[in-house]
Order: structure tokens, then C-alpha cells, then sequence
């Protein structure tokens, strides 16, 4: 009888782990997402600067170019690393 009693809690206890862990692994993804809001902003402001920049000094328009794309490559790997912490929360 107690040894009856002692196994379901045991398995109730392992279920509920597992449930738990699980649940946890795709709220961290979840959250891991949430951190490519900010490259998106960041990229969108960017631009619009370089695009008033390049309103503003015509003759600047190569390098405000090539500044603009090297910082948002920059930007875009921190939205790479949330995806790719994501994916190994899930998968991992």
C-alpha cells in the first residue's frame, strides 16, 4: 500500500518535471524572440537618418550608404543571436 502510495508520487513528481522544464524551455524562447523587437526599431531609425543625411549632403551618398549598411549588419546579428538562442531552447 505505501509502496503503491510512494510510486505515484513518484511518477506524479517526474510527470510534473517534465511538464515544468518544457514549460520553461519555450517561455525562454519565447522571450529569446522578443529580443529581435529591438534590431527592427533600431534598423528602421537607421535608415531613416541616412536617408535625411543623404537629403541633406548628396555628395556624401557613398559613405552614408556603406556606413549604414555595415551598422546594420551590426544590428542585425542581435536579432540573430535571440533566434538562435530560441532554436537551441526548443531543439536543444
Amino acid at each position: 500500500m505505501i509502496h503503491d502510495i510512494f510510486a505515484a508520487i513518484v511518477r506524479f513528481a517526474t510527470d510534473y518535471n517534465e511538464f515544468f522544464s518544457n514549460g520553461m524551455r519555450y517561455l525562454g524562447a519565447g522571450i529569446a524572440v522578443v529580443a529581435g523587437i529591438g534590431p527592427g526599431i533600431g534598423q528602421g531609425y537607421a535608415a531613416g537618418k541616412a536617408a535625411e543625411a543623404v537629403g541633406r549632403q548628396p555628395e556624401a551618398q557613398g559613405k552614408i550608404i556603406m556606413t549604414t549598411l555595415v551598422t546594420a549588419a551590426l544590428a542585425e546579428t542581435t536579432g540573430l543571436y535571440g533566434l538562435l538562442v530560441a532554436l537551441i531552447l526548443i531543439f536543444g
